[in-house]
């Protein structure tokens, strides 16, 4: 049993009762239908019926789902999937501009047949615009819209996995606007297109570095400013053992409690930490002395004095982390696998513990008979090649 996870059938989360349809789809897409399903959502995900009976690629992603399997380019694909959406509160699609309207599942069709439904379109670009139909990744989503000219060394900005764009930018950005047109359904009645663009949820996620930009309180340069990696109390530090700490200082306590423990409060660099001619040389003291002793060592070292000095984990250390393990911020699956539990947490509507993803089409008929389809209904739609 994971720690701080409930179970039982009194444990569904907040959004129990909310159903989503999501049309395949892969990275932000996906992560948006996770959270909704942590949250007690019913999710149902189409799959391609050539992948019918194999294990979900994306075991973490897809947790807390249905599969079902249409065959999206089939003629009487769109029919069924319109059944499907009929008693949905939201349909998730991730194709390029144009191509769910070719399908006859854009948002005209789903929203004849369920005029409270929230259309959620997620894209790299967006649904207009010069680049609309261009292909591209999160890198090339953060690049357009600055974020990845603030992120690194001075000399060369750094890739900082596609957790900006894909994930921040887009399917959190995604969920955060489905669940907003959910609710203006419900009280107006009328459903409406979320257009979740990732490059959109990107210049978002700038919004405080846009505001210290405009005071002239940022300078556009790497490096150059408090929490870029400028300020040499604000970054990372290798360990005599090739580890590394993090330092997140921000005000005069944490300060005091860094240079006390290090022994430096009488080195004249460290009279004023937001003395920029000082850095060098601040940044030259800390690197020697984090250098003297293990990671490890520094973590016992500055435990309980409030240095805001932390041990950079990995991604297998992490869940081991007391702190980690007494919140169970990580789960660990029947395969011993480590995923990170749902988040946020709700004191009246806790989340259960998620359900493994299931096998590519592993509720095909349970689903069609739900959407009101008839044993032979089902059958036919096996025989013609809809569903497999």
């Amino acid at each position: 049993m994971n720690p701080q996870i409930p179970t039982g059938p009194g444990c569904r989360g907040p959004l129990a009762g909310v159903r989503v349809l999501e049309l395949g789809g892969i990275g932000p897409g996906p992560f948006a239908g996770m959270l909704l399903g942590d949250l007690g959502a019913n999710v149902v995900r189409v799959d391609h019926p050539a992948e019918a009976g194999s294990s979900s690629p994306h075991p973490v992603l897809h947790r807390n789902r249905r599969s079902i399997t249409i065959d999206l380019k089939h003629p009487r694909s769109a029919e069924t999937v319109l059944a499907l959406a009929a008693d949905a509160d939201a349909v998730i699609e991730g194709f390029r501009p144009g191509v769910a309207e070719r399908l006859g599942l854009g948002p005209e069709a789903l929203l004849a047949r369920n005029p409270r439904l929230a259309y959620g379109r997620m894209t790299g670009w967006g649904q207009d615009g010069p680049l609309a139909q261009e292909p591209g990744h999160d890198i090339n989503f953060i690049a357009l819209t600055g974020v990845l000219h603030a992120i690194g060394r001075d000399d060369e900005p750094i890739v900082p996995l596609n957790l900006i764009g894909d994930m921040g930018g887009g399917g959190l950005l995604l969920a955060f606007g489905l669940l907003g047109a959910i609710i203006s359904a419900r009280g107006s009645g009328r459903g409406q297109v979320v257009d979740a663009a990732m490059s959109d949820g990107s210049a978002t996620l700038l919004a405080m570095v846009h505001g210290f930009l405009n005071s002239g309180r940022w300078r556009d340069e790497r490096e150059q400013n408090g929490i870029d990696g400028g300020s040499p109390v604000y970054g990372v530090y290798r360990c005599s053992d090739g580890r590394h700490v993090a330092l997140g200082i921000g005000d005069d306590r944490s300060y005091a409690a860094l240079v006390d423990t290090l022994g430096l409060s009488c080195a004249p660099e460290f009279a004023r930490r937001d003395d920029r001619t000082a850095w060098p040389a601040m940044r030259k003291a800390l690197a020697a002395a984090f250098a003297g002793r293990t990671r490890d060592e520094w973590e016992r070292g500055f435990a309980g004095r409030g240095a805001c000095v932390s041990p950079v984990l990995s991604l297998t250390e992490a869940p081991a982390h007391p702190h980690n393990a007494i919140r169970g911020t990580f789960l660990t699956d029947a395969d011993g696998g480590i995923t990170p539990a749902p988040a946020p947490r709700f004191s009246a509507t806790p989340a259960a513990e998620p359900a493994p993803a299931p096998a590519v089409g592993a509720d095909t008929d349970a689903v069609l008979a739900e959407a009101g389809f008839g044993p032979e209904a089902i059958a036919r739609l096996r025989r013609e090649g809809v569903v497999r």
